[in-house]
C-alpha cells in the first residue's frame, strides 16, 4: 500500500465558509438516550476546531438503516444534546439535510456556528451515491471534510459523491486514522507482527491473504485457530471449525511459506466441556483435546511464544480475539497478550495499532485501550484496509489532493 496523500484542514482557509463536515454519529442508543459516546466524542474536535476557525460547521451523518424512509427513531434530532456537550457549544438542527429546510438553515448560520442535518439516510440517494442527491448537498457547502473513516467503504453521496464536487480534505479523525494505518501496514518499520482472531476463518479469508504478504508473523487465534490446526491433521474435539475450509487454510499457509511470514498457531489450548462461566477447564497441549472437549482459549505455553515473537517485533496490528473472551476465564490469552503489547507501546519499544469490534471491547476488558498507539472503531472499513481493498472515501480524498 503505497503511503497515502491527502490534504488536511491545515490546508484550508475555512473563516467564513460553509464546510460541510461527514462524522460519524451512528453511535448505540437505548430509550432514546446515547449508550456509548465514543464516536461522537472523536467526531467533535474537527468540528470544534472549524468553528473555532469562524466557519459555519454544517454537519452530516447516517443513523441506523432506515432504507430512505423517514423513521422518527432514527432521527439525528436526540443527538444535538450529546453533540452539543461534546463540543461545549449550541448545536442547531434541521429537519432535513436537502432542500428549502436544510438550505434556510444554513443561511441562516453566522461564523462560528454549528448545525447538524437530518439523517441521510432517509433519502433513497444517500446509498445509491445518486447525482441530483449529491447536488442537492453540495449546494450547501463551499468545502467538504470528510471524517468518517468508518464509512470510508461505502461509495455513498457522502462519503465519496461530495468529494468529486467540492474541494475535499480530511479532518482530524480521518487523518489520525490514515496516518496510524500507513504507519502499521503501508511503511511500517519493520519486523511486523499481525494478530488475527475471531470466530471463522470463512470471514477473514481476504484479510489472512492479504497479511501473509505484508507482515513477517502471523500469529492466528480464537475459532479460526482450530481450523488451521484441523488442516494440518490435529484434532479439535467439539471445538467451532469449519472443517471445509481446511484446503483453504492449508493454501494460506503455503503462501505464507512462500512469503516467508512466520504462522504462529496455539502449542497449548484452554478446553472445556461446554462454553458458560464457571466452565471446568483444564491447559492441554494443542494435539491433545479430548473428543468431548471444546478450545475456548489459548495456554499459557502460547501466551509466552506469542510474547517473545512480538518483542523481537517493531510493528504490530491486532483484528480479533484469542479466545472466547466474552466469558472468563477463557479471556485470559487475550488479555494477557493484550497487557504485553501495551505496556511495549508504553515504552516506546513497539507501535501498535487495532481495531475490529469485538477486538475494541477486548483491549477495553484488559484495561489498556489508552496504551495502544491507536485503536480504530471503524468496524467495517478497517477490516476492508487490512484487506488490502481500496476505500471508495480515501480514494475521493486522494484523487481531491
Amino acid at each position: 500500500m503505497p503511503q497515502v496523500t491527502f490534504n488536511t484542514i491545515d490546508t484550508a482557509d475555512v473563516s467564513g465558509k460553509r464546510v460541510l463536515v461527514r462524522v460519524d454519529l451512528n453511535v448505540p442508543m437505548k430509550n432514546g438516550k446515547v449508550t456509548d459516546a465514543t464516536r461522537i466524542e472523536r467526531a467533535a474536535p474537527t468540528i470544534a476546531e472549524l468553528a473555532a476557525k469562524g466557519a459555519r460547521v454544517v454537519v452530516l451523518s447516517h443513523f441506523g438503516r432506515p432504507d430512505g424512509k423517514r423513521l422518527p427513531e432514527m432521527s439525528l434530532r436526540a443527538l444535538v444534546e450529546p453533540l452539543s456537550a461534546a463540543l461545549g457549544r449550541p448545536v442547531a438542527f434541521a429537519e432535513d439535510c436537502i432542500g428549502p429546510i436544510a438550505e434556510d438553515a444554513v443561511r441562516a448560520m453566522k461564523p462560528g456556528d454549528v448545525l447538524l442535518l437530518e439523517n441521510l439516510r432517509f433519502h433513497k440517494g444517500e446509498e445509491k451515491n445518486d447525482a441530483s442527491f449529491i447536488d442537492k448537498l453540495s449546494v450547501l457547502g463551499d468545502l467538504y471534510v470528510n471524517d468518517a473513516f468508518s464509512t470510508a467503504h461505502r461509495a455513498h453521496a457522502s462519503t465519496e459523491g461530495i468529494a468529486n464536487r467540492l474541494p475535499a480534505v480530511a479532518g482530524r479523525l480521518m487523518q489520525a486514522e490514515l496516518e496510524a494505518l500507513d504507519k502499521a501496514l503501508g511503511s511500517p518499520q519493520r519486523p511486523v507482527c499481525a494478530v488475527v482472531g475471531g470466530a471463522k476463518v470463512s470471514t477473514k479469508l481476504d484479510l489472512l491473504g492479504n497479511l501473509v504478504g505484508k507482515v513477517d508473523k502471523l500469529i492466528i487465534g480464537g475459532g479460526m485457530a482450530n481450523t488451521f490446526m484441523h488442516a494440518q491433521g490435529i484434532k479439535v474435539g467439539k471445538s467451532l471449525c469449519e472443517k471445509d475450509l481446511a484446503p483453504t487454510a492449508r493454501e494460506i499457509l503455503e503462501k505464507a511459506k512462500a512469503a516467508k511470514c512466520t504462522v504462529l498457531l496455539p502449542v497449548d489450548v484452554v478446553v472445556a466441556t461446554e462454553f458458560k462461566a464457571g466452565a471446568v477447564s483444564a491447559v492441554v497441549d494443542a494435539d491433545a483435546c479430548p473428543d468431548d472437549q471444546m478450545i475456548l482459549d489459548v495456554g499459557p505455553k502460547s501466551v509466552a511464544l506469542y510474547e517473545a515473537e512480538v518483542r523481537a517485533c517493531a510493528t504490530l496490528v491486532w483484528n480479533g480475539p484469542l479466545g472466547a473472551f466474552e466469558i472468563p476465564p477463557f479471556d485470559a490469552g487475550t488479555v494477557a497478550l493484550a497487557r504485553t503489547v501495551g505496556q511495549l507501546t508504553s515504552t516506546k519499544r513497539l507501535l501498535s495499532v487495532a481495531g475490529g469490534g469485538d477486538t475494541v471491547a477486548a483491549l477495553a476488558a484488559a484495561g489498556v485501550e489508552e496504551q495502544f498507539s491507536y485503536v480504530s472503531t471503524a468496524g467495517g472499513a478497517f477490516l476492508e484496509w487490512m484487506e488490502g481493498k481500496t476505500l471508495p472515501g480515501v480514494a475521493a480524498l486522494i484523487r481531491a489532493a
